[in-house]
């Protein structure tokens, strides 16, 4: 029998394949430039954490962050492929550079609490250069993506079979860094012209 998890999970899977095929479309085309070192961090980190969620029975509520962590590394390759015409400035790389340090760190506690605390954090240092990025060229950074993000975490919470802070942390702080993103934008594209 099918459960209100499972169909929240799908719904939320549904969400992230919604937001990543024009996101992934609008790359091919030149009208969306991501930032390389954002994605390899995003991707590896989601993927890890959706191990941890998994560890602690996150059920349904974790899917959609396996499915993300894997789309999330194909857009690091886009990214990386791309080339994208931006500089890798030092702020980039210091970014990069406290995000690697912090596995060590994982790997010394193997607890998934720990695990996903640590990687909750290094997800969101790999904002920093995306959030650098859309405040200096907002009209690269696609609105509907990160909204469609925001819905996605919020029925990937509701669709949780077990709620600690393994599997609660991630999804709740990656949704308030896309809405801090979003009025990032929003804000920026109000302030200057494309």
């Amino acid at each position: 029998m099918i459960t209100y998890k499972a169909i929240l999970g799908s719904a939320s899977i549904a969400l992230t394949l919604l937001a990543f095929i024009p996101y992934i479309r609008a790359i091919h085309k030149g009208q969306v430039v991501p930032h390389l070192f954002s994605w390899i961090i995003w991707g590896t980190t989601t993927l890890t954490v959706f191990f941890a969620q998994h560890h602690d029975h996150g059920g349904a509520g974790a899917w959609p962050t396996g499915v993300s962590g894997l789309i999330t590394l194909y857009i690091a390759y886009l990214a990386y492929r791309k080339r994208s015409r931006h500089t890798i400035s030092s702020a980039d790389k210091w970014f990069l550079a406290l995000a690697l340090s912090t596995w060590p760190l994982w790997y010394m506690t193997s607890d998934p609490i720990w695990a996903v605390v640590i990687l909750t954090a290094v997800d969101l240092l790999g904002f920093g250069p995306t959030l650098r990025k859309a405040y200096l060229v907002p009209f690269e950074e696609s609105l509907t993506f990160f909204a469609l993000f925001i819905a996605r975490n919020v029925l990937a919470l509701f669709a949780l079979t077990h709620y600690s802070v393994t599997t609660v942390l991630f999804p709740l702080a990656v949704t308030l860094a896309c809405l801090i993103l979003s009025i990032t934008v929003l804000y920026r594209r109000h302030h200057i012209t494309p």
